[in-house]
């Protein structure tokens, strides 16, 4: 891994680095996107970069990077580095664009740290991004090769919409075939695909989308929540789809990709771990899908059902939601509602809280959903025994949570980890 000289050297001045890693991105994304454009226009999500979520989330993640391998000098972060490669995957990154990133990111280190970036400094980064990303650039080839296709803008391609179903009132079902009549390619439960859409000023987006079920051997389908009045812009992408995307349109749309995935010990039929799917809002999405696979395939084990929506009308893929859990011979399900509605009572009103719930030890939890959610479910597992390495879980959009280091969820504790370029929300 790092070298002795630059390890001392990046333990020396990971403080002095680390206080300005945010000055540092922004300048870097500044510099990319004045002399790359296009890179913002159709690669980056604009959204978060106007909120400021990727630039934080990208300073985490190379502070986060540097801090394990001096920390821990003989283990490399594997569940950071596929999490990040899934996502770049999923957008089609090349090996060439870390050049690129590369130019810009030490052009916008010397021009925050100025004299203090000695030959030396320079060198031991230099080590550090080279690390990252050369592992990056392998895992990746890696699943491009799993999946036959090759990196750039060929990662996706032409799916036809051929249903559309409205969930809520602000989220929407699309089934999706590929227009070139081939077969869809295989995934598994959990994981999902980029999608890029043409929007009204030109600009190609691409965000990405969990794969909420299994409608057919032919088909695929996406569930779209439209992001609006919350702290940062409105969603581009997600507010495209919901006004324009109709039966018969095209979308380019990637292969599956992402790394939240039922682990085989849960999946064991001899003996299967206690599992718990913990989900909110619009983070159902691969919950459902994973409650599809362990219905269809006979699970027999200990599963926990948890959700929290604003009410039942709010509570997309519902209907699916129950029925997968009734499906399974041992399911525990627990709704809660902030305001339940008449005929659709919440099994809990309020926020959700575990202390009355029994938590076999052994359990393995999912989670998904917003990142106070998240966090709060977390530290209830934690305190009930559940392992910090059983907890697995995913941030739709920038994670922030591996941005600020002093919270829970430290790299290697769990499958958490950053994404550079992605977001899932928007």
């Amino acid at each position: 891994m790092l070298s002795d000289r630059s390890a001392a050297t990046v333990r020396a001045t990971l403080p002095a680095v680390g206080a300005a890693i945010e000055n540092i991105t922004a300048r870097f994304y500044d510099g990319l996107f004045a002399a790359h454009p296009e890179l913002l226009r159709d690669l980056f999500n604009r959204g978060n970069q106007a909120a400021g979520t990727q630039r934080r989330a990208l300073a985490g993640s190379i502070a986060a990077f540097a801090a394990h391998l001096v920390d821990r000098p003989d283990e490399r972060p594997d569940a950071m580095l596929a999490r990040i490669a899934h996502k770049h995957a999923s957008l089609g990154i090349a090996p060439a664009q870390y050049e690129t990133v590369h130019r810009h990111l030490f052009a916008a280190i010397a021009e925050v740290l100025g004299d203090a970036v000695t030959p030396a400094v320079a060198a031991a980064w230099d080590e550090v991004y080279w690390l990252m990303a050369n592992a990056l650039v392998a895992i990746e080839a890696r699943l491009y090769a799993e999946r036959g296709i090759t990196a750039g803008p060929d990662a996706l391609r032409a799916w036809e919409v051929v249903e559309r179903i409205e969930e809520t009132a602000d989220v929407a079902t699309f089934r999706l075939r590929p227009a070139d009549g081939t077969p869809p390619p295989a995934f598994r439960a959990g994981q999902y695909v980029s999608v890029q859409v043409e929007l009204a000023d030109g600009a190609r987006q691409i965000r990405q989308y969990s794969l909420s079920g299994l409608p057919g051997a032919d088909l695929r389908q996406i569930s779209v929540k439209r992001v609006r009045g919350g702290a940062g812009p409105d969603g581009e992408v997600s507010a495209h789809l919901h006004a324009h995307a109709r039966v018969g349109d095209l979308l380019r749309v990637s292969a599956p990709y992402g790394d939240l995935v039922l682990d085989e010990r849960v999946l064991d039929d001899r003996t299967p771990a206690p599992l718990l799917l913990a989900s909110a809002g619009i983070g159902v999405t691969p919950m459902v899908a994973m409650l599809e696979q362990l219905a269809a395939t006979g699970h027999r084990g200990p599963v926990t059902v948890v959700h929290a929506d604003r009410s039942p009308a709010d509570h997309a893929l519902r209907a699916e939601h129950r029925a997968y859990a009734a499906a399974l011979p041992d399911a525990d399900v627990h709704f809660w509602y902030e305001r339940p509605e008449p005929g659709h009572p919440a099994d809990r009103t309020g926020r959700v809280d575990l202390a009355a719930l029994p938590v076999a030890p052994g359990t393995h939890a999912y989670l998904c959903g917003p990142l106070p959610f998240m966090k709060g479910v977390r530290a209830q597992l934690l305190a009930q025994g559940v392992a910090p390495a059983a907890v697995h879980y995913e941030v739709f959009g920038p994670d922030l949570w591996l941005a600020s280091p002093s919270s829970s969820g430290p790299v290697g504790e769990a499958t958490m980890s950053s994404t550079v370029t992605g977001s899932r929300a928007a």
